[in-house]
């Protein structure tokens, strides 16, 4: 299967220890906060690469952010991608997972579609777990949820996938092309390929496109086009636990520790 094209979309997120919130905007704040793959976006890819592996063809990574995701995304170059697709414009900023959604779907119809479309479930940022279904309505297109595993069968033009349930596990199949998300730590991604290191970051990698080359409906996109919002922000508390020390000698400790937990007649 030749030309059996993928896309996976991938997020670019701060680490979950380093992030801080403005309270004024409500929004992140990536100064100074260390960047990493959404982690379930790598066990997508990988879930990509696999399928590559078996039936040949392309794997595409797509991704909405700022330049500086450049460099992360070419990573997935590394591990055997062949092309990075960056949405990148101020106007996309803000986002929701609706514009979010209607963004990477205007992506994807800009590359003429793809057989089958990757995510991971959420992202540790925003752990919605809203884009993967956002895209396969905006595509009009089935979706597998929360797989662990997924394999293609190229004669009849479908994928099937294995989920994980109490008790056991389903089994899904759907038309292609399909949308799926996999499940965090369904597989161990692979390590960058040093063959293939160098021309993962070469010149002409990485196609950008704005608004304008998506044809983007402006009123679709960024906070415009965003009609949920943060109302509220409020920190945690973080409870300290109750400690006690008992004394004595060891009997007197023990016939304490006993009547403490009612088991002393």
């Amino acid at each position: 299967m030749t030309d059996l094209h993928i896309v996976v979309c991938m997020k670019v997120v701060p680490k979950t220890e380093e992030v801080r919130v403005n309270p004024e905007t409500r929004r992140l704040i990536r100064a100074g906060a260390r960047s990493e793959i959404n982690p379930p976006d790598m066990n997508a890819l990988e879930m990509a690469l696999g399928l590559k592996d078996r039936h040949g063809g392309r794997v595409s990574i797509l991704s909405m952010g700022p330049p500086t995701f450049e460099p992360y995304l070419r990573v997935g170059l590394a591990m055997g991608a062949d092309h990075v697709y960056l949405l990148s414009d101020p106007q996309f900023g803000g986002a929701d997972t609706l514009a979010t959604t209607y963004t990477l779907a205007r992506g994807i119809q800009r590359m003429d579609g793809a057989d089958l479309i990757l995510c991971g479930e959420e992202s540790s940022d925003g752990a919605t777990g809203q884009v993967p279904p956002g895209l396969a309505e905006w595509l009009d297109l089935p979706q597998l949820t929360l797989v662990t595993d997924v394999t293609i069968d190229a004669v009849a033009r479908r994928v099937c996938g294995r989920r994980e349930i109490r008790g056991g596990y389903e089994l899904l199949a759907a038309p292609m092309p399909a949308v799926v998300s996999a499940r965090t730590a369904c597989n161990e991604p692979r390590f960058m390929d040093y063959r293939i290191k160098r021309r993962a970051f070469e010149e002409g990698q990485v196609t950008v496109w704005r608004a304008e080359d998506l044809a983007a409906d402006e009123t679709m996109i960024g906070a415009r086009g965003s009609p949920t919002i943060v109302s509220g922000l409020d920190e945690a508390r973080v409870r300290e636990r109750r400690r006690e020390f008992l004394r004595g000698t060891p009997e007197e400790i023990a016939q304490d520790l006993l009547a403490r937990l009612g088991l002393l007649d």
